[in-house]
């Protein structure tokens, strides 16, 4: 894939100055096209590929890994769908773009990347799954070409709000199916005008209630997904409590006082809760049930991106195509005893991130660097010859994938904040290294969590009291707030929120 000189006349960060500027360019020196494929839930290893899951076949995955590259570090600053959502269109953390929780709406006033693309020149189309705020389907800005739904939206028979028409889907319709095609459609459509187009096809799959199209029901029905590691961790019961020193009234033994007692109280709480293993989605279902369904589901997620590069090989568009896949979070499949994302541990914040581009990128490409949903702004703006405002955090990975030597970050952050529907888990603020994760609690009296990732990958043992890394753990503290300080982020952006939150415990009464 060439990337190509573009002469731009004036792009500033402030959409506003985009009026007087375009794309002065032949047809030999068209800007690449972009094709941006976005998913809900799927977690960093439920590929074929990983080996995780023995069973699980996903061969277009695998064919971008093979013929693309893979990010085995990728990771989201907020592990919740509309937070993640604002970062990848604005390329800001979520305490600046101020979308908290899957009920805030944009704030008036952001300017998102595909804003920047339709002004410059490009033909812009959105498909799918929108989610941030309200239940709103109506066409946003940036988008020459709008299909969407409401909220959380169907697995089968949706209506898609297509530029402005609402359109009812009959005939047991599959979503995935439904928006691929209609993305392949636009594209055929537009593959022949002198502007590079830019594609953000968004999914719902695989996000709960897990419905895979007909086809792939019942695949994997005699299979067992493994369990993880730390399925038991934290432990229950006595096994919690550190044996103690009849003399001198304290633990036993260094294995005892670092050990399965120094987990938060609120991961043992939450397992028995509808995001836990031992209450999965309020009983409905086996927690492995629910998983098989979960894989059956990507499926179709896998046959998307098949038919996006054959489309491309078929029209002769791969040389000049980047297709980027990633997720808006990862997801916990019993991983210390949880379902469900929000947390800090790498099931969560991990997420699945590969590109493809022929000429680009050479095949095969592993990158191990820390890369997080901040940098895909960024990086589209920079591969379609943009200049990247300043207000943007992220940076463009395309030396990565170029095989260049480039300065690179040594650690990334993470935030999350208490939502009134979901109150089972707290606020946190985090910081990971290549070795070690720092996870800090606000607003509850309980234990912080430090893990050594090289010695413990699953973050089964707590290190947080162990004398050794207490100095480590001061300097990452600072870290924290030094980001948090330089990004304006020492605040707890509140939202209105009247309705009542939805626990079982008390249904919704009060």
């Amino acid at each position: 894939m060439k990337k190509y000189n573009i002469n731009y006349l004036c792009l500033l960060p402030a959409l506003p100055a985009l009026t007087s500027c375009g794309v002065e360019a032949t047809d030999a020196e068209k800007p690449l096209n972009v094709i941006f494929i976005y998913s809900d839930d799927h977690r960093y290893d439920f590929m074929g590929f990983t080996g995780r899951v023995p069973f699980l076949e996903t061969p277009n995955f695998d064919r971008m890994a093979r013929e693309g590259a893979h990010f085995r570090n990728s990771y989201v600053a907020t592990a919740l769908s509309s937070p993640s959502r604002a970062t990848i269109l604005t390329g800001l953390y979520s305490h600046q773009h101020t979308v908290v929780d899957n009920s805030a709406p944009m704030p008036e006033g952001l300017t998102t990347f595909p804003m920047y693309l339709q002004q410059s020149g490009y033909k812009t189309a959105f498909f799918g799954k929108w989610h941030i705020g309200h239940e709103t389907d109506e066409p946003r800005p940036g988008f020459d070409h709008w299909e969407s739904f409401r909220g959380q939206g169907v697995y089968y028979n949706p209506t898609l709000n297509i530029n402005g028409e609402r359109i009812k889907y009959e005939n047991d319709e599959y979503i995935t199916d439904l928006l691929t095609n209609n993305a392949i459609d636009w594209i055929t459509q537009n593959k022949d005008a002198k502007q590079p187009f830019f594609v953000y096809l968004s999914h719902k799959a695989v996000h709960d209630e897990f419905a895979p199209a007909r086809h792939h029901a019942g695949r994997y029905s005699t299979q067992s997904v493994p369990l993880p590691e730390s399925f038991n961790t934290p432990r229950y019961g006595i096994t919690s409590i550190p044996s103690i020193d009849r003399q001198t009234g304290r633990p036993a033994s260094r294995e005892d006082y670092y050990g399965e007692s120094m987990h938060p109280d609120w991961v043992k709480a939450q397992r028995e809760s509808w995001h836990g293993v031992d209450y999965a989605y309020h009983g409905r279902g086996s927690w492995q049930q629910n998983a098989i369904r979960y894989c059956e589901t990507l499926l179709s997620l896998d046959e998307s991106i098949g038919a996006i590069l054959d489309f491309l090989h078929q029209h002769g568009l791969a040389e000049s195509t980047l297709v980027i896949y990633t997720s808006d979070n990862g997801f916990a499949w019993g991983e210390h005893g949880l379902i469900d994302k929000r947390h800090f541990y790498e099931e969560s914040a991990r997420v699945p991130m590969l590109a493809y581009g022929p000429g680009l990128i050479s095949p095969g490409t592993v990158i191990e660097q820390m890369v997080q949903n901040i940098d895909i702004a960024p990086t589209i703006m920079d591969i379609a010859g943009l200049q990247i405002p300043e207000n943007m955090v992220g940076a463009s990975f395309i030396p990565l994938l170029e095989g260049k030597e480039t300065p690179w970050r040594e650690r990334i952050f993470y935030e999350y904040y208490w939502e009134y529907d979901f109150p089972q888990t707290p606020t946190m603020f985090g910081v990971r290294t290549d070795r070690y994760k720092l996870i800090r609690y606000h607003g509850i009296w309980d234990v912080n969590e430090f893990y050594d990732l090289i010695n413990d990958p699953h973050e089964m043992q707590n290190l947080i009291a162990v004398p050794e890394h207490q100095e480590t753990i001061r300097q990452l503290t600072t870290d924290i707030y030094d980001w948090l300080e330089s990004t304006n982020g020492m605040f707890i952006p509140l939202k209105r929120n009247v309705r009542p939150h939805r626990d079982h415990r008390n249904n919704g009464l009060f």
